[in-house]
């Protein structure tokens, strides 16, 4: 199952929700898609969605998902790679009235320079992303959210009498 995720952002991101589309009409997507759509415009032809998912949802669907294929916002990136998905992330770009800045374009590019993702940067180029995906593999992505509450808790005890 192919996975879209274009978060929550008050600006739509019809853009991604087209090009998706026009990779199941061209055969490049056969699985099922589902997208969480988010406060975009576009009415998928090809897949199923939602606008909004609550916790549950987006959790069972990343869960079946092969391939997510979201904006590039840090959180949507770091959810996917944590439970072990291959990840495409397409930035939102301000020209096109998907965002206030172009800031995703650095995210993405520090993911995909760590290794942990396919970057997209324009959804004329989602099918060879895809394409990518399929032949890559991906680091895989580790926390370090303890050693980091391990480095406050030394920090604060080295504070105390």
């Amino acid at each position: 199952m192919v996975f879209i995720s274009v978060g929550t952002q008050k600006f739509p991101f019809d853009r991604l929700l087209e090009a998706v589309d026009r990779c199941i009409a061209e055969g490049v997507i056969k699985d099922e898609v589902f997208a969480q759509t988010g406060n975009c415009r576009y009415e998928p032809l090809y897949y199923k969605c939602s606008r909004f998912l609550d916790q549950v949802e987006y959790k069972e669907l990343m869960k079946r998902s092969d391939l997510v294929i979201t904006h590039a916002g840090t959180g949507a990136i770091i959810g996917a790679v944590k439970d072990h998905k291959k990840v495409i992330a397409v930035p939102r770009y301000a020209k096109y009235g998907e965002h206030i800045d172009n800031h995703q374009t650095q995210v993405l590019s520090a993911f995909e320079e760590m290794g942990y993702i396919e970057a997209c940067y324009h959804t004329e180029e989602l099918e060879k992303a895809i394409e990518a995906t399929r032949k890559k593999s991906y680091r895989v992505y580790k926390s370090n959210t303890d050693r980091f509450v391990a480095d406050v808790k030394n920090s604060i005890e080295e504070l105390l009498p």
